[in-house]
């Protein structure tokens, strides 16, 4: 295996493109493979075109409040979640309790709670598998769990710090930002096993597949970066510095209207990129220490929940990105989205003494 490395200046930037290739007489043999479409230039594939959408009127601002939800364990930390639309089931992370909640939208209620995960982070739902993946970063593993009986399937260990959690289901791969260690690890879906660790030369932040592109793009949060991954090779394959931002940890995608949402934890601001021409359209103010997003992609809505409890929402008007409220909480720092019914859950660690969910509605 050979490796090109070619560095160009684009849209104001300098872009590290790491190409492996094989020699030309072995390449002209392999079947051609849906790769990452990562450029120097652009995050989307030449001839890719955004389908139509219906405009939309300018929604009121604010949001209200539906139901605070009691819920199980101690007063401390909660992280990420996870929604299952297929079932209407949302995934929280109870982070310092070491537990997984189930919660039934439509119910109202936690219907289960798995213990054994000791600072259960990142998340995610894997309908496609009947499975739900669990960042336990407390035992430096991913923990794998049927959906239907929520026992545990399998453990993928030696991972230094595992946070969020993309799946890619054309390659049937599931990528795991590995923070401490500077990585993103890879799972075959299938096997359950590790298939190869990919270093990104600085922290990992939050991990999302991007189906139009076919990138899996990785917030590198020291290095102030966007990186691309190539799901097919395993490979990092493109670096994306993003000017303004101090460390991005959240990001958010609007694939079709290729767009990212890109938080800067250290100085509490958001950038709208192209993902089409790689140009920054616009920065926003938000909470202190921006934590999690959730992007309604029908009701075109953006939250972005702090660490300092704002939670900033946003509508987006084509390709502006218009503020439409704040909700104040103590450490909202996290947040999920019901596309179905486009309400919001904030998971709360400490409400006089007890852990509660609060659920929001736009007006």
């Amino acid at each position: 295996m050979q490796l090109s490395v070619l560095v160009r200046r684009a849209a104001g930037m300098w872009v590290l493109i790491i190409c492996p290739c094989l020699p030309a007489h072995l390449s002209a043999q392999l079947p051609l493979q849906r790769a990452c479409a990562a450029t120097a230039t652009t995050l989307t594939p030449r001839g890719w075109r955004t389908s139509a959408r219906l405009p939309q009127q300018a929604p009121r601002p604010g949001l209200r409040l539906v139901a605070r939800v009691p819920l199980p364990g101690p007063a401390n930390r909660f992280d990420y979640q996870s929604f299952d639309a297929t079932r209407e089931r949302l995934y929280i992370n109870h982070m310092n309790a070491g537990h997984l909640l189930v919660f039934d939208a439509d119910s109202g209620r936690v219907i289960d709670d798995i213990a054994g995960l000791p600072r259960a982070t990142g998340v995610l739902a894997v309908p496609a598998h009947h499975e739900v993946y669990v960042s336990a970063a407390g035992a430096h593993a991913v923990v794998i769990l049927d959906d239907r009986t929520m026992n545990e399937l399998a453990r993928v260990g030696d991972i230094g710090f595992p946070d969020g959690i993309a799946f890619d289901p054309s390659t049937d791969k599931v990528f795991v930002s590995d923070e401490s260690g500077g990585a993103d690890v890879v799972i075959d879906a299938k096997t359950h096993r590790k298939r190869s660790t990919i270093g990104l030369g600085g922290e990992a932040g939050n991990t999302h597949y991007d189906s139009v592109s076919r990138c899996v793009l990785v917030a590198v949060q020291t290095r102030n970066e966007l990186v691309a991954l190539d799901p097919v090779s395993e490979r990092l394959v493109a670096r994306y510095p993003m000017a303004h931002s101090d460390h991005p940890h959240g990001f958010a995608l609007d694939q079709v209207g290729r767009l990212a949402f890109i938080s800067g934890e250290g100085n509490g601001e958001l950038l709208v990129l192209d993902l089409r021409s790689l140009k920054i359209l616009a920065r926003h103010p938000v909470g202190a220490e921006p934590d999690v997003l959730a992007w309604d992609s029908e009701w075109r809505r953006l939250y972005v929940a702090s660490e300092s409890g704002t939670l900033s929402a946003f509508w987006l008007d084509g390709t502006s990105l218009r503020p439409v409220g704040e909700y104040h909480a103590p450490r909202a720092h996290t947040v999920a989205v019901d596309p179905r019914t486009h309400r919001l859950y904030l998971p709360l660690e400490n409400v006089n003494g007890h852990p509660e969910l609060r659920i929001l509605a736009p007006l």
